[in-house]
């Protein structure tokens, strides 16, 4: 009998536990967030920006929307922070490591074009 009740109760708590629920409106205000910043960014098409301020603005309207795509939608703002750094850290390493080959491309090419001249 003892063991029909604790079969019993761990059926009741197994039903009980549904998971981790997040309100709609959440969902709606984010998809509403990333409707907008999808017009700013086509925005900055239509108005004809050129130059840095263009691609500047672009890409921080596109990091902004992959932010909140993988912080809500893929439940990234509500995991342990261990999990987070182990996501987010590498690709921001890799940008530091692209920034670095940037600036050494720069040296290169002008330490060539400073030692053999500007002719191929």
């Amino acid at each position: 009998m003892n063991e029909t009740t604790a079969h019993a109760q761990s059926q009741m708590v197994a039903q009980t536990h549904t998971g981790q629920q997040h309100p709609i409106r959440l969902y709606l205000f984010v998809w509403g967030l990333l409707f907008v910043l999808s017009a700013f960014s086509y925005m900055v098409d239509y108005f004809g920006i050129q130059g840095y301020l263009r691609w500047t603005l672009i890409l921080i309207f596109m990091m902004l929307k992959a932010g909140l795509i993988v912080a809500i939608f893929m439940h990234m703002a509500w995991e342990r922070l261990a999990l987070v750094y182990a996501i987010l850290l590498p690709p921001l390493l890799v940008l530091v490591f692209v920034a670095l080959m940037v600036s050494e491309a720069d040296y290169t090419i002008f330490t060539r074009l400073a030692f053999f001249g500007a002719a191929p």
